[in-house]
């Protein structure tokens, strides 16, 4: 069977995320959009802890359901904010556990640590190799995963805070790393230039905030097991066995390009280096992008594909496809009315977006949604890069008399 996993997620007891995340909200969008396997998040947090039980239940197998029957994997991301080599270090760690018991023994280690309920994604003062010995001490079947690796403040590689290498980071627990997390500014092909990724899983998921289709399953990694079981989604991260990966434009994300935001100013890394890294407008240093640090660690050339690299498809959200061709948010009743017809004949978004055959999506929406669909399918639609914490923007351009099939 094929999974389609979004396992980065939020509660609502996390900063800046939607008051309404709930498991019925997850369960319900999660459907629309056409994952079939999500994260809890946030499992340390004792409210949301609470309702985790309350609403799932075990059966043995480490994968979690709801009355629907509607799976769950324990998962939580968690801050690490030290020093090491005389650097401020801020990374984000997602990592996953098998049961209710180990994560009550997670739970207990970090309180230890300090507080857990002021967040549902807690600021600890420990150090990565330190988190990962404590963790395998509980158990072996926990797995740790570098989250969004190279936003510039949080990731493990960022251009602020990050290390040059997982290795650096984790130091001899660096052996219980198997998988990092691409993030918004990142896809695979990026990653691929650096040799020293070659033996680790890459991942993606959509590090939610809120349970909208534009959110939920933005970025996720498909499966293919013969049973969902815990034990398998891990053996097969362990052992890179992943399908594929869904993925967002890198341009899409919000650290891809260096800038300022409140200057309104961004550039590529070539006229980074002309720069200095200084912004033109305020005359202090920019916020460097993920595109720019990927150049900086890169041992291999653009383009490069190492042997066995996983296939991965790049798409953006329906609703900003609709958006862009309907004019107006993402959140106008006329997208909405839209985004409903399509999901009414063809069941799920992703199902939309990377399956639906143009003539069957032409005999239900307009022409120039179509064409937006299958550009978007095939990743010829062109995105203003995002940078400094600003999302990038589609560019949609239709040629008139462009043929659908």
């Amino acid at each position: 069977m094929q999974i389609i996993s979004d396992l980065h997620i939020h509660s609502r007891f996390s900063r800046a995320t939607s008051h309404e995340l709930t498991i019925q909200n997850l369960e319900k969008w999660a459907k629309v959009k056409g994952v079939s396997l999500m994260g809890t998040g946030d499992f340390s947090h004792p409210l949301w802890s609470k309702e985790l039980k309350q609403e799932l239940k075990e059966d043995g197998t480490g994968i979690l359901k709801t009355a629907s029957g509607f799976p769950f994997i324990l998962s939580n991301e968690i801050s690490l904010m030290y020093t090491q080599d005389n650097k401020g270090r801020r990374i984000h760690l997602v990592f996953l556990a098998p049961s209710f018991e180990i994560v009550e023994q997670i739970t207990d280690y970090l309180k230890k640590k300090g507080r857990i309920d002021y967040d549902g994604r807690p600021i600890f003062n420990i150090s990565c190799d330190e988190f990962a010995e404590e963790l395998m001490k509980i158990s072996k079947d926990i797995e740790i995963i570098p989250a969004h690796a190279w936003t510039p403040w949080f990731g493990i590689f960022g251009s602020a805070t990050g290390f040059n290498s997982i290795e650096e980071a984790f130091k001899d627990k660096a052996k219980y790393i198997h998988a990092f997390e691409t993030g918004m500014s990142s896809d695979p092909e990026m990653n691929w230039r650096l040799s020293k990724l070659d033996k680790y899983a890459i991942v993606s998921f959509s590090d939610l905030h809120s349970y909208w289709p534009w959110r939920i399953g933005r970025e996720a990694t498909i499966f293919e097991l013969k049973e969902l079981t815990y034990k398998n989604i891990i053996e097969a991260i362990r052992t890179k066995n992943i399908l594929s990966t869904i993925e967002t434009s890198p341009s899409y994300g919000k650290y891809h390009y260096d800038g300022h935001r409140l200057c309104k100013f961004s550039c590529p890394p070539e006229e980074s280096k002309k720069l200095n890294n200084i912004c033109p407008v305020c005359k202090k240093p920019m916020t460097i992008g993920v595109l720019n640090r990927v150049e900086e660690l890169a041992d291999r050339k653009e383009g490069f594909k190492p042997q066995g690299a996983k296939p991965f498809k790049s798409i953006l959200p329906l609703h900003e496809i609709l958006s862009k061709i309907l004019g107006g948010a993402m959140t106008t009743k006329k997208v909405w009315n839209e985004y409903n017809k399509l999901i009414a004949k063809f069941g799920n978004e992703l199902n939309i977006l990377l399956d639906v055959p143009a003539e069957e999506l032409a005999k239900i929406t307009t022409k120039e949604i179509t064409q937006a669909i299958i550009k978007n399918r095939e990743g010829k639609i062109k995105v203003k890069p995002g940078y400094d914490g600003e999302y990038g923007e589609a560019i949609i351009e239709l040629a008139k008399q462009e043929k659908l099939f």
